[in-house]
C-alpha cells in the first residue's frame, strides 16, 4: 500500500509540474492586421469566399494558417513575433496575385515585431468606380463605372454585373432578398452601368435595405464588390 501511495503521489506531482509548465507558456501578443488594396484603395469581396494562407518558416510546422479575407478585404491575426509569408492560392480572388517563374503563387514576406499593420497591393481585373444607390417607388437603383485594370495575357472580360439588396450588411449572392443582373455583352458602355430591382415584402418588416454591386469575370470564380450601402425608406 505504501508503494502504491508513493507512486500515485509521484504521478500527481509530475502531472502538476507539466500542467504548470503548460500554463507558463506565453500566448501570442503581436497583432497582424492589414488589407488587400489597389493603389491604396481596399478591395471588397463576397463574404467567406476569398481565402489565403499564412506560413511561418523554420518552426517545424509546414502547414499553413488558412483563413479568409473579410468582405472589406481585411485580415487579422494574433501571432508571435517572427517572419511569416502570405500566399493567395491559385484561383482565389478577383485579382492577379504574383507568381513565381514556375507558375506557383509567390509569397509576401512579413516581418512581425509587435503590432504590425500591412497593406498588400494586388492588380484587380476591374475596379468599380463611383458606385451610387438610391431608393424610389419601391425600387433600388444602382449605377457605376467599370475600369479595366489588368490587360494582356491575364485580362478578363466582364461576364455579368449584379445589383444585390439584402436585409443585412452582407449584400451578396448568399444573403440577398432580390437581385438584378446584366450580362457583360449587354453593356454598351462600361462607363455607364445601370441596374434596378424591386424591393420585395420584407419579413419581419423593416424600413431599410443594404445594397451592393458585384462583378463576375470570365475565368474567375470570385467577384469584386462595391462597398455595401444602407438605404432607408
Amino acid at each position: 500500500m505504501k508503494i502504491k501511495f508513493q507512486y500515485i503521489l509521484s504521478f500527481a506531482l509530475i502531472a502538476s509540474a507539466v500542467s504548470c509548465k503548460k500554463d507558463n507558456f506565453e500566448e501570442p501578443k503581436a497583432a497582424l492586421t492589414g488589407r488587400i488594396v489597389y493603389q491604396g484603395e481596399p478591395l471588397n469581396f463576397e463574404y467567406n469566399k476569398v481565402s489565403y494562407e499564412l506560413y511561418q518558416p523554420g518552426f517545424g510546422k509546414t502547414g499553413p494558417i488558412s483563413s479568409i479575407f473579410t468582405p472589406e478585404g481585411a485580415f487579422s491575426h494574433l501571432l508571435f513575433d517572427g517572419n511569416y509569408k502570405m500566399v493567395v492560392p491559385l484561383g482565389q480572388g478577383p485579382f492577379v496575385w504574383k507568381q513565381t517563374a514556375d507558375g506557383k503563387p509567390d509569397s509576401v514576406a512579413i516581418s512581425l515585431k509587435g503590432n504590425t499593420s500591412l497593406d498588400i497591393e494586388v492588380m484587380p481585373y476591374f475596379m468599380i468606380r463611383t458606385p451610387a444607390f438610391a431608393y424610389s417607388g419601391g425600387k433600388v437603383s444602382g449605377t457605376c463605372k467599370l475600369e479595366q485594370i489588368v490587360t494582356g495575357a491575364n485580362a478578363r472580360t466582364v461576364e455579368r454585373v449584379t445589383l444585390y439588396i439584402s436585409k443585412t450588411r452582407f449584400a451578396d449572392s448568399q444573403t440577398n432578398v432580390a437581385t438584378a443582373n446584366v450580362a457583360g455583352l449587354a453593356i454598351p458602355d462600361l462607363n455607364n452601368v445601370s441596374l434596378n430591382v424591386t424591393v420585395p415584402a420584407l419579413v419581419p418588416a423593416q424600413n431599410y435595405v443594404f445594397a451592393s454591386i458585384g462583378v463576375k469575370f470570365s475565368g474567375a470564380d470570385d467577384m469584386i464588390f462595391s462597398p455595401v450601402v444602407k438605404l432607408t425608406f
